[in-house]
């Protein structure tokens, strides 16, 4: 974060580190930047040609004047700090990314503003302010170099058409990125020169000709808007007429030495050449220092572009910030950052991305980066190495491209409102930008006439004085129009022919406004300056307190488990350090999307670490910040009333901050010693204008010897020394501890920013090598995290912390596999084809089995697919498993847009059909097509990691998920229906036309007629025949299947028919469910049922267990089996009984299950159906009571049913009813009586043929449904007909135990239960 973590406590207190100066070495004269040949060399190593053969010769078809020459470091001041060592080869890069260039006087030479930023090891920051100018070249031997070049470049250029050979470019990919190694103007600079010579042209003999020079301070405070001012007065002095009032050695020796840096709180004024500059920085209680303008951010990319490039970053997205100008880019990165409060980026953070280091946008890791733009590059041109998880943004067009499918930031619109208010309450219009586009759309920018007339419209509205941020550059706009004469005939002309130029006009009077004094003395300067902070911390804090409404219980959720630092560092990686379930069962529903990703990410865990961290030392200082906010807002008791509900909480201390930084601005707190002579040789360093002097060295290499705050420090640095040995010998050592935090916080710390130093091609390897460690680490705790989640309570017994996972957490557990599969599959990519990796690795594996297949084919030799084991040896026809199958079905797909949703699509499916390591280890023993798409450092390429990479995707077919059927809920899916009958018993086939009906937890298929000519005969491993019905139909997604009806219309001779059961199989994931039955469907026979509900089970496949793709998810429960319908329903001595107990404790079991159903999150609940009707179920544990004591079986007479005795009693109320016996009843009782009547009657004129168990099983159901059970009871139990069909011993003949039944059942009756379509279907209650 900016600020408070940029400076440690043992930091001396100076306000500035260093200042240097870069430019070009007149000794060594003009070197071609190395930085080209290493580019050259990258190249030539993704092309496949031998690198070290390429890299030799310099590129004579670019203009001299466009090529990039080497700069160097020419002095910096002091030598070194201790605290801050200087980085000569990251300082040199970053002051010119671009390296040297050159200019003549038929160039545009405006000087250049631009920030960068070094992040260190440890992740603490130093700033760097450089003000580049183009001074004019005295050597010589440099200009006759610049010449001879420049005859080279004619004579290798035949046709004499300069200008066109420097835009003449490869076709290679990342030839558009090498481009920015050519020099760029800045976005003015396109206009016209008045000059008469053509620019890009050199003669030595005419042309004067100027390089660029840096001057540079770094500090380890992001004072920008100071230092700004500081160096453009020094360029100021160099270029002004007379001699600054003092030599430039006392204003540099002053800022580096006698300025100090702001206290907390506090305000400081020091003098620069001319005028003098006041910085302030915010008290420990505020948030941190940000000086970079948050206007200029939201005016270039507009209010809802920015709240989504600031969603990517919260999500850990690929960052990828593209624009001509440095600033900008730095701008906008430190823009979102500074809004991230309290989290801090934890990744890659490279606002400036030097040409040499363009293969870090390889780099598979989140990163923040941003690349410079060459002037005219179309987006189109610029092919990046991955995309499929990357948000790009252009800058200076104001659009963005998004990844797909990424959650939105909560209350997005009332929040992007409440930010709008705040810009226009200071002039800003908050609609600048176009709409962001997401990879569907394509990624280039049609150039159409009206498009270009938006982007000048844009350019002026961005630099116009409303977005109060380029004040400065207005009156830079006016002098250019008023300096050039066609602008001014122009501007002539229009005014003759009545129109008017309002935008000059405006700008003439702005300007002139803006001359006049501001408020209260204030120059328009300063009250600008003030307007800018005001407007800065008010959008910063409306972005502080959405968090602090959404984390306001945070604490809560922290799991303290490690009673010291050193065991909770040691054992970092296994422990549970937040209890994600049940913050997230805490959040309102439409947060969930974006906070289940959120939580997951890295930025989160280590907000995470700091909090349990602050127990054993100083807490962190946004985390202060932020509980003590926490804090605040729970003594006003905000949070309470409002903790579940979704509703807009608005920010309510905007005016307090914007007056706190006021005060600070108005009420100077501290005035740092004025600039003064210093004690150096007279005569040196002589004022030549328009030249920056040689400085004096050893003035500047030393500060003051009697320096009252530096003595302060130094004091306080003993103190600091002393307390830091006490806390070693009490607490674990630092450098101990820092690699332990480095390890804890796993991937992308130790590549937060590249070694700018030392390019070779071995430091490029073993920065990749580090991302392959990385990538094989990640996937490890990935694959870990999806198991231990899944396989719940059975992880929770083995000590893996909590158990429970809804369906959103596993959805983005399983997002996040998806992109971890993307990065590893475009790390070190030879040539990118699509936004998806994975995919064109793919589709080139697909294109290369067709065509093997086709030559099978040709030369016929049969291809046995491999086959997955029948799930069922005898019934199912075996289905192939075949990769190249997996994608066609998703091909197939027509919901699936994108090459980015086919590869997401194709990885759950696999997932779900526990195959996706099997199919990628297929995928990668392609071994030549590996080679040929990838670089050799890239991980595929990686032999033992990619071993263990496909074991840790093993480790998943442990589990099972549904994360493909539970995702594509509208695709149409084809089911294979099999039914198969008992043969000993029955006919094999049958005269009647049989239907089913499949339902899932997603809807029926509607009934289906299966055809009579679909009967196949199997042969099992004893060559016994079978005969079963087959048929294949195709219905939109089912989801996990739950019931199927099954039925036949009774007709012809050979209609009874006894049915094992009916086997239904998804046919794309290959999930198959087997519904046992074990009863007959026929008139006269069995219960007469001609339909029958029956509950499904997932089947385990054969031989899964020894492919290592075993399930040990418990399997569903499903309609009763056989031996027990038979035991109840046939003659009463046959088979197994249950006692009494067994049946009362079946009956309590059932219920209880039903309870546990409703006490689960809605998600994760699973089927009802089958806790009602399946093995265990209420339904057939209420028909053992019924049937316990029951006269079912009489001699020479047909089978009794429970139904039977219902119907009975029924019978004997109504006609009672009818007698008048009831009317002395009392009123409930009587309506109780009604009731049960309607319903049986209801039961028996339904239009199906559901049969006389069938018939009870529905009864039970509508009885619970509608809370009635528990008063139906009584009323058989009273009725005379119990006394003709029970024994005395029956259990319904049992007050007690009746009684107890029905306070059993009473218990049900605060849930609400649903039933399935299939189960009440033709009821008219």
């Amino acid at each position: 974060m900016s600020g408070s973590s940029a400076v440690s406590g043992a930091a001396p207190c100076r306000f500035a580190h260093y200042f240097v100066i870069c430019g070009i070495d007149t000794e060594t004269g003009l070197e071609p930047d190395e930085l080209a040949a290493l580019y050259q060399w990258l190249e030539a190593d993704r092309q496949g040609r031998d690198p070290d053969t390429a890299a030799t010769g310099e590129n004579f078809e670019q203009s001299p004047l466009k090529r990039t020459f080497k700069s160097k470091v020419l002095a910096r001041y002091p030598e070194n700090v201790e605290w801050n060592p200087f980085d000569q080869d990251a300082v040199n890069m970053l002051c010119m990314p671009k390296g040297l260039s050159f200019r003549t006087q038929a160039d545009q030479r405006d000087p250049q503003f631009h920030s960068f930023i070094i992040t260190k090891e440890d992740g603490s920051r130093t700033y760097g302010f450089v003000h580049t100018f183009y001074e004019e070249v005295t050597s010589p031997q440099i200009c006759s170099a610049m010449q001879t070049l420049y005859q080279m470049h004619n004579a290798s250029t035949n046709p004499p058409s300069s200008s066109s050979s420097a835009s003449s470019s490869s076709s290679s990919s990342m030839d558009s990125l090498a481009s920015s190694l050519d020099e760029t103007d800045s976005p003015t600079s396109s206009s016209s020169s008045s000059s008469s010579r053509r620019a890009g042209v050199y003669d030595s003999s005419r042309d004067t000709l100027y390089v660029s020079k840096a001057l540079c301070l770094i500090t380890p405070m992001p004072f920008m808007l100071a230092c700004r001012r500081f160096l453009s007065q020094l360029h100021r002095a160099v270029t002004a007429a007379t001699a600054p009032p003092l030599p430039l050695e006392s204003y540099i020796h002053n800022i580096l030495y006698e300025v100090p840096l702001p206290a907390p709180g506090r305000s400081l004024k020091f003098h620069g050449v001319y005028e003098p500059i006041v910085c302030q920085r915010p008290g420990l209680g505020e948030l941190p220092l940000a000086d970079f303008p948050l206007a200029e951010a939201f005016s270039l990319l507009g209010v809802e572009n920015l709240v989504q490039v600031f969603t990517c970053t919260l999500l850990e997205m690929q960052i990828l910030l593209y624009s001509q100008d440095f600033q900008r880019l730095m701008t906008v990165a430190e823009g979102i950052t500074t809004l991230l409060f309290p989290f801090q980026w934890q990744h890659v953070y490279v606002p400036i991305l030097p040409a040499s280091l363009l293969h870090f946008l390889d780099a598979p890791v989140p990163y923040l980066m941003g690349l410079q733009s060459k002037e005219g590059t179309d987006r189109s041109k610029l092919e990046l190495p991955q995309e499929a998880n990357l948000c790009f943004v252009d800058i200076d067009k104001h659009y963005i491209e998004l990844p797909e499918d990424f959650p939105h930031f909560p209350n997005k619109a009332e929040f992007i409102q409440e930010l709008s208010e705040v810009l226009l309450s200071f002039g800003i219009s908050a609609n600048t930008g176009a709409p962001p586009r997401t990879r569907t759309s394509p990624g280039s920018t049609p150039s159409t006439p009206g498009r270009e007339r938006k982007t000048v419209a844009f350019r002026q509205l961005e630099d116009d004085g409303r977005n109060g941020n380029l004040a400065g550059e207005e009156l830079a706009v006016l002098e250019l129009l008023q300096g050039n004469a066609t602008l001014e005939r122009l501007q002539a002309l229009t005014k003759r022919t009545g129109v008017t130029v309002a935008r000059v006009d405006a700008l003439r009077a702005g300007v002139k406004a803006q001359g006049t004094e501001g408020q209260g003395g204030r120059t328009a300067a300063e009250e600008e300056e003030l307007r800018n902070a005001k407007l800065n911390i008010q959008l910063r804090e409306v972005f502080a307190s959405r968090f602090t409404t959404m984390f306001a219980d945070y604490e809560a959720f922290v799991i303290q488990s490690a009673p010291d630092l050193e065991s909770w560092l040691t054992n970092r990686e296994q422990m549970h350090n937040f209890d994600k379930a049940s913050f997230l069962s805490d959040q309102p529903e439409p947060y969930l999307p974006f906070l289940s990703h959120f939580i997951e990410t890295q930025m989160f865990a280590t907000f995470i670490d700091n909090k349990i961290m602050s127990q054993w030392e100083e807490k962190e200082p946004l985390l202060r910040v932020f509980d003590s906010r926490i804090d605040k807002a729970r003594l006003y008791n905000v949070r309470a009333p409002s903790l579940r509900s979704s509703s807009y909480q608005r920010c309510s201390i905007l005016k307090e901050s914007a007056q706190a930084i006021e005060q600070r601005l108005m009420k100077i707190d501290h005035t740092a010693i004025h600039p003064h002579l210093l004690d150096m040789k007279i005569g040196q360093g002589k004022y030549e204008q328009g030249f920056f002097p040689k400085l004096q060295a050893d003035v500047l290499n030393t500060g003051p010897p009697n320096n009252k705050w530096a003595h302060r420090t130094a004091t306080a640095q003993r103190r600091k020394d002393r307390h830091r040995q006490q806390t070693e010998h009490l607490n674990l050592d630092n450098d101990l501890k820092e690699k332990y935090m480095q390890e804890a916080r796993g991937l992308g710390k130790n590549l937060r920013q590249p070694k700018l130093s030392d390019l070779s091609p071995a430091v490029i390897a073993q920065t990749n090598w580090k991302f392959v460690e990385g990538l094989l680490k990640e996937c490890r705790m990935k694959t870990k995290r999806m198991l231990v989640e899944k396989m719940g309570r059975e992880a929770v017994e083995l000590g893996h912390g909590e158990a429970n996972i809804t369906g959103l957490e596993e959805n983005t557990l399983i997002a996040s596999l998806c992109d971890l599969l993307e990065r590893i599959w475009s790390h070190g990519l030879q040539v990118k084809q699509g936004k998806s990796a994975l995919w064109s690795h793919l589709l080139h594996y697909q294109a290369r089995e067709e065509k093997l297949e086709q030559q099978q084919a040709e030369s016929a030799v049969p291809h046995v697919p491999e086959r997955r084991k029948s799930d069922c040896s005898i019934a199912m026809p075996c289905l192939h498993v075949s990769l190249i199958q997996d994608m066609r079905h998703i091909q197939s797909m027509s919901e699936i847009k994108t090459d980015v949703g086919r590869a997401r699509g194709w990885i759950r499916l696999s997932l779900e059909k526990k195959l996706l390591s099997q199919h990628l280890k297929q995928l990668l023993s392609r071994q030549a097509l590996t080679k040929k798409l990838y670089k050799r450092y890239a991980f595929l390429r990686c032999e033992e990691e990619k071993e263990q990479f496909l074991f840790h995707l093993l480790s998943l077919n442990a589990v099972d998920y549904f994360c493909f059927t539970s995702v594509f809920t509208t695709i149409m899916i084809p089911y294979r229906v099999v039914i198969i009958p008992i043969k000993k018993l029955s006919n094999a086939m049958t005269t009647s036309n049989p239907w089913v009906c499949v339902s899932g937890e997603l809807g029926d298929s509607g009934i289906m007629k299966i055809p009579k000519n679909v009967l196949e005969m199997t042969f099992d491993s004893a060559f016994r025949p079978h005969t079963h019905i087959s048929a294949l139909f195709k219905c939109q997604n089912l989801g996990k299947l739950t019931t199927v009806q099954l039925g036949h219309d009774n007709a012809g001779l050979l209609a009874k028919w006894l049915v094992d059961c009916v086997m239904v199989r998804n046919e794309i994931t290959g999930h198959t469910y087997r519904f046992p039955c074990g009863r007959w469907l026929g008139k006269g026979v069995d219960d007469g049922s001609l339909e029958r509900v029956l509950i499904g089970e997932l089947v385990v496949p054969s031989g899964e267990e020894d492919s290592g793709r075993a399930c040990r998810t418990p399997p569903l429960q499903r309609s009763p089996s056989q031996t027990r319908r038979i035991s109840i329903t046939a003659l009463s001595g046959r088979g197994y009984k249950p006692t009494s107990a067994q049946i009362q404790e079946a009956i309590g079991e059932a219920v209880n299950n039903i309870l546990k159903h409703f006490h689960k999150p809605e998600k994760e609940r699973g089927s009802l159906t089958v806790l009602l009707c399946g093995e265990n179920s209420l339904v057939a544990a209420l028909e053992q009571f019924f049937h316990y004591g029951f006269k079912s079986a009489r001699l020479f007479q047909k089978t009794v049913f429970v139904w039977d005795f219902v119907e009975k009693a029924v019978a004997y109320m109504e006609s009672a009813d009818q007698m008048g016996d009831l009317q002395e009843t009392a009123e409930p009782l009587g309506m109780t009586c009604q009731s049960l009547c309607h319903y049986v009657n209801a039961v028996n004129s339904t239009p199906r043929n559901i049969g006389k168990d069938g018939k009870f099983q529905l009864m039970v159901c509508l009885g619970a449904r509608d809370r009635l059970l528990p008063q139906w009871l009584p009323l058989l139990v009273e009725c005379p007909v119990i006394l003709r069909m029970y024994e005395d011993t029956a259990l319904l003949r049992d007050r007690t135990t009746v009684n107890a039944l029905i306070g059993v059942l009473e218990t049900l009756h605060d849930f609400p239960i649903t039933l399935e379509a299939s189960l009440v279907k033709g009821i008219d209650l």
